[in-house]
């Protein structure tokens, strides 16, 4: 007791039911007489809070700011993101795709999934549900690729080829932007990267000294010569329209795709980057500090042109906000509308309400799961007796 308690997200990759179980443990902590803070943007945790403080309007450089606070009642009726999510009551998509075609899996034993058959509909957005560990990324993400090798799977791991990735780097941005001044400078494109000859000479390129301590963890701090800034003096000075390398990579990708809008190479990736939700992110930013859910994106926007392929995410909800939720549908519809076959491994209702098919795991997780529940239409599971997912659908 007298203890404070901060949560990050705590309802991430749990099924609504599993969700319930938590909002209870949180209140039990409360009621021994613990403060408990939680970041949250699952409704169903924001709906048991006492005092709720909603941060906005926007994301990155458009937010920042305390928007509301007070209790839940009060941000339902307030004029936020978070107060019209809130408000918001999904319904079931009202006219669903038909399948293109079949894709099976036969016979497919793994993890805790026994002998376990169904069709995967082509063409279509289909929804992989089920509690936690009821064997949903086991069929999605491992054994549903094995079958069809040629499948893209979009997870929330580690992207980029090295730990100085950026966007910029990852979107194929960075090099027609250094040939973009070495030719307006008539010198070389190296000396523009961070990594080769314009870097900073004390930090290397970082804009960071990093010092090692054998028993505790490394201090870092901005290098003082670059002031943070990665390159040296020289490559600074040369800049396009009076902007220098580094002032472009601390731009967001909304103020670098209007830098650059003259150029289609680097203005496509930029508003493919926008049109996934991460316009606010800066194309300096090392990858390595995106959340799992800004990698996936990230992934996501090299394949918004892309058609006739098939396409697993995993979880791609995770640390979206309930309005953010929107644009993700928005790109999934856009993919499939091309002629690819999309799968989400999902637990918000939302995205499974929008799917056109529904494959439910379950009945629980680890050996008590591995079952198809149900494969069909998503307003055809609300009626299922035996899923804790079909149970969901039925609340609105």
């Amino acid at each position: 007791t007298g203890m404070t308690y901060v949560f990050d997200e705590p309802s991430t990759g749990l099924h609504p039911r599993d969700v319930a179980r938590l909002t209870a443990l949180l209140l039990r902590l409360r009621d021994q007489g613990n403060t408990v803070l939680v970041v949250e943007h699952d409704p169903d945790v924001i709906a048991v809070a006492d005092h709720v403080v909603d941060m906005g309007p926007g994301a990155g450089t458009d937010g920042g700011r305390v928007v509301h606070q007070g209790t839940v009642e009060g941000l339902r009726a307030a004029g936020t993101p978070t107060g019209r999510g809130l408000r918001r009551t999904p319904d079931f998509k009202a006219v669903v795709r038909e399948p293109a075609g079949q894709l099976p899996l036969t016979d497919v034993t793994l993890h805790n999934l026994r002998n376990v058959s169904v069709t995967v509909p082509a063409g279509v957005l289909t929804a992989v549900t089920g509690v936690a560990g009821s064997g949903k990324s086991t069929l999605a993400a491992e054994a549903f690729p094995a079958r069809y090798p040629d499948t893209v799977v979009i997870g929330q791991g580690p992207i980029g080829a090295s730990a100085r990735s950026t966007p910029a780097t990852y979107l194929g941005v960075m090099d027609p932007l250094r040939r973009l001044f070495a030719r307006t400078h008539g010198v070389a494109p190296g000396l523009f990267s961070f990594n080769s000859a314009g870097a900073c000479g004390t930090c290397g390129g970082r804009g960071e000294i990093r010092t090692d301590l054998a028993f505790m963890d490394p201090v870092t701090r901005t290098c003082e010569t670059c002031r943070g800034r990665c390159f040296h003096d020289d490559v600074l000075a040369l800049t396009v329209r009076g902007r220098s390398i580094a002032d472009v990579l601390d731009m967001t990708a909304g103020e670098a795709r209007e830098f650059v809008a003259d150029d289609p190479v680097m203005r496509g990736p930029l508003t493919a980057l926008a049109d996934v939700g991460l316009g606010y992110l800066t194309l300096g930013r090392p990858v390595s500090s995106l959340s799992g859910g800004e990698r996936q994106r990230l992934q996501l926007a090299t394949h918004l042109h892309d058609a006739g392929g098939t396409y697993v995410l995993d979880e791609p909800t995770t640390g979206l906000h309930m309005t953010d939720v929107d644009g993700l549908l928005a790109l999934l519809d856009r993919l499939v509308d091309a002629g690819n076959t999309v799968l989400v491994i999902e637990h918000d209702m939302a995205v499974v309400r929008h799917a056109d098919w529904v494959i439910d795991l379950g009945p629980e997780g680890g050996r008590r799961g591995g079952e198809v529940l149900f494969s069909g239409r998503p307003r055809d599971l609300a009626a299922h007796p035996g899923s804790p997912t079909g149970e969901r659908l039925r609340r609105r």
